[in-house]
């Protein structure tokens, strides 16, 4: 074991967009950071920018996968400190459309990988005795069911709002905060996907969706992954030592609670 003098920080789904932006904004506040992603080639060109960083594939949806991830990073590092559940996947659709199969996947992806990942890296934070911070990956779709043509990714998000409040209650006794943050439009390769998809379904063009986005934005712009990141780097931080259990909403104003 090669231990580190380090803060150890781990992200999923850090091979583009939010997470590769987390992961970029840890490395600058110094934390050794491990980039995780179902593509590893991915996950390795946004670790190389960044300094003291390393970098592997991951299955979120792989319970013997996350395990063997933690056991990998306690083994080479000698702890983990912040474990980040960011990997998540969308298809916008009626709701009348999905089908069973895409329910499915919808779920396994962003609740049960975050189910997974997290109880792997809580039994190793608990076991090492590390006050560690857990902080997923949500959305402001998990407030509020007033979204077009996601009922599932709605859904699956709803339920990683109970999560992190379920977790952060049972963790709460070992010192382990759990949060999660809750971003709007982000200006993303997955955002880009949803433009194409909503205008197909309302028989519009990407960047008429795009200006309906920016109206329902009080701040007038879109959401970037530097303002997601930024805000989980403070979960991450000390400045958040008596923060557990919240759903921090990063939107921008498009949706308030």
């Amino acid at each position: 074991m090669s231990e580190t003098t380090k803060p150890v920080a781990v992200i999923t789904g850090g091979g583009s967009g939010i997470g590769a932006e987390i992961a970029r904004e840890l490395g600058t506040r110094g934390y050794l950071v491990m980039v995780t992603d179902i593509n590893g080639e991915a996950a390795a060109k946004i670790a190389a920018e960044i300094p003291d960083a390393h970098a592997t594939s991951l299955d979120v949806t792989n319970p013997e996968a996350c395990t063997a991830l933690v056991n990998k990073v306690v083994e080479n590092f000698g702890r983990i400190d912040v474990w980040v559940s960011n990997a998540g996947i969308s298809k916008m659709q009626k709701f009348i459309d999905i089908s069973p199969e895409d329910l499915r996947r919808t779920f396994e992806v962003n609740t049960y990988g975050i189910f997974f990942a997290g109880q792997a890296a809580a039994r190793a934070m608990i076991e090492l005795g590390i006050k560690g911070r857990i902080i997923n990956t949500a959305s402001m779709a998990a407030k509020q069911g007033r979204v077009p043509f996601l009922a599932d990714y709605v859904a699956s998000k709803f339920a990683v709002l109970g999560l992190t409040q379920s977790m952060a209650f049972e963790l709460a006794p070992h010192g382990i905060l759990v949060n999660c943050v809750c971003p709007g439009f982000v200006a993303t390769p997955m955002q880009d996907r949803e433009l194409a998809w909503e205008a197909k379904l309302r028989g519009s063009d990407p960047e008429s969706v795009k200006k309906l986005w920016i109206n329902d934005t009080p701040l007038a712009r879109l959401e970037t992954p530097e303002d997601v990141a930024r805000v989980v780097a403070f979960l991450a931080g000390s400045d958040s030592s008596f923060i557990t259990g919240e759903a921090i909403s990063v939107n921008g104003g498009a949706y308030m609670d």
